[in-house]
């Protein structure tokens, strides 16, 4: 992703419906789990890092892009500029490595997968939310410089191949799949979506997306796939 779409997306993101849910999802599991010392692998702006450091997490972001660090430092976080395939940190740093929504930018995931096996602690766990589904690949993933979708079992491999237990995998943004497929049918270019929502229908988005806390939908194919994994 470009420093004008981090930018862009850095504005956007403490209204919009997408960010939002996000923010919801990361805030829900990483609540169950004890605090200590938190990486957010591709930070961006930290709008994900502030929720780790509301939930008493020792929280620091690692930003390989000037502008994003300059952006989530400006908001007083902790941030580390430096490349997720090679992380600037020595061995079982952290209790917590966080990385939504960044995998699908990088040509070797696996080194990725293995640098956060690394520097997470002994019993420690990593979460990770990805794009999913090659089906729903359209312009959007292009502009914003995806190299990939994920499929669960391809997700499944590189996470258990760095060495990593898998403790739940599951889909999200699940019922809102068929209005994005068909959306992106009807769109080739490279444009991205995500853009200044009317206030209704990004409540309605919002809304829909929280719906699927309380409806059996996890396990069904969703826009984005999350996994929670522990390092033994």
């Amino acid at each position: 992703m470009d420093d004008e779409e981090i930018a862009k997306s850095a504005a956007l993101e403490q209204r919009h419906w997408w960010y939002a849910e996000r923010r919801a999802m990361v805030r829900r599991t990483a609540s169950r789990w004890p605090t200590g010392r938190a990486l957010d692998v591709g930070c961006a702006g930290g709008g994900n890092t502030a929720v780790l450091r509301e939930l008493g997490w020792s929280a620091t972001g690692l930003e390989y892009s000037a502008a994003g660090a300059e952006i989530a430092a400006s908001r007083g976080l902790a941030v580390v500029r430096g490349d997720a395939t090679a992380m600037p940190f020595d061995d079982a740093t952290f209790d917590l490595v966080m990385s939504t929504d960044v995998w699908e930018h990088i040509e070797d995931d696996g080194a990725v997968a293995s640098e956060t096996a690394r520097v997470l602690r002994h019993g420690g766990r990593a979460l990770i939310a990805v794009p999913c589904s090659m089906k729903l690949w359209s312009g959007h993933d292009v502009a914003l410089g995806h190299v990939r979708r994920y499929e669960r079992d391809q997700l499944a491999a590189v996470v258990s191949g760095a060495g990593l237990e898998i403790e739940d995998m599951w889909s999200w943004n699940v019922l809102l799949r068929p209005v994005v497929r068909a959306r992106r049918r009807r769109r080739s270019e490279a444009e991205s979506e995500m853009e200044p929502v009317h206030p209704v229908l990004n409540a309605g988005l919002r809304s829909a997306v929280a719906l699927e806390r309380v409806l059996p939908l996890r396990r069904l194919p969703g826009v984005s796939l999350v996994v929670s994994a522990r390092k033994p």
